[in-house]
């Protein structure tokens, strides 16, 4: 008997230490774009958006005068509340990116609550460049502030001003974003899917894209999700996301405020 209460109190002894072994660590994130997490994909495996994707609106034309034409009208949202959400847009680089979803999700997007989907939405981030960059160089669009300098919701850096406008790179993974949370929440994919919209279209109000590359970045977001759907890797994470996403979702006590009425039309 003294052996088995012996035993049993080593038992108990090694069962609360090995709990304290695996209590589960704060979870730990990247800060920005220097220490960004890389992509799902490869070089080898990664569709490239020059072979798919149409060239911008010609000069001259009717689509690109309708371009001109929005990035001008778009310059009187200076100041409204449509202005100060695409200022909050512009942020696309930090774990905390996707709270711009909060509105449509009806609760909070805390990244240390759904690490494996914070990390999985970082990374498309990564793929996303790998994606679009052959058509960014081999397209090189100027952006409309730089052709026709008028107000920004952001003070555009060198490296922006330098970069290709066609197509948008924010709007890709905006509605890459708004697709695989739409799956997670497929109760609340009409205002995902109209937030997704929204964050590309902020691209435009900011005056930093025209409504077409807008668009043409929406089917690279297409093609980001498409590609990853195929990918174990991402299958196996989404999988895991999806349990996280629940379980913070029925934890959360406090129902967010519904989207601003200002994101639910088009603004060109």
């Amino acid at each position: 008997m003294s052996l088995a209460l012996a035993l049993g109190g080593c038992a108990g002894a090694v069962s609360t230490q090995t709990a304290a072994v695996v209590a589960p660590a704060p979870a730990t994130f990247w800060e920005g774009f220097r220490d960004h997490p890389h992509g799902y994909l490869t070089a080898e495996n990664t569709p490239n958006a020059a072979n798919f994707l149409p060239p911008p609106p010609a000069e001259g034309s009717l689509r690109e005068q309708a371009d001109i034409a929005a990035y001008r009208e778009m310059r009187a949202l200076e100041g409204t509340e449509r202005w100060a959400i695409a200022r909050a847009d512009n942020e696309i680089e930090t774990p905390g990116a996707p709270r711009a979803f909060d509105c449509a999700l009806g609760f909070k997007f805390e990244p240390e609550k759904m690490p494996t989907l914070t990390l999985l939405m970082g990374k498309m981030l990564g793929d996303l460049e790998m994606i679009q960059t052959p058509a960014k160089k081999g397209y090189f669009r100027k952006r409309p502030f730089v052709v026709e300098p008028l107000p920004t919701c952001i003070a555009p850096e060198s490296w922006l001003a330098a970069s290709g406008s066609y197509p948008s790179g924010h709007s890709a993974l905006g509605w890459a974003w708004s697709l695989v949370l739409a799956e997670l929440a497929p109760d609340r994919a009409d205002a995902i899917l109209r937030r997704g919209l929204a964050y590309g279209e902020s691209r435009a109000v900011c005056g930093v894209h025209y409504p077409s590359d807008v668009e043409a970045g929406r089917i690279v977001g297409a093609t980001i999700v498409t590609r990853l759907k195929a990918d174990p890797a991402f299958q196996a994470d989404f999988a895991r996301a999806k349990e996280e996403f629940e379980a913070a979702r029925a934890a959360a006590t406090e129902a967010t405020a519904a989207c601003p009425a200002s994101l639910t039309r088009q603004p060109w």
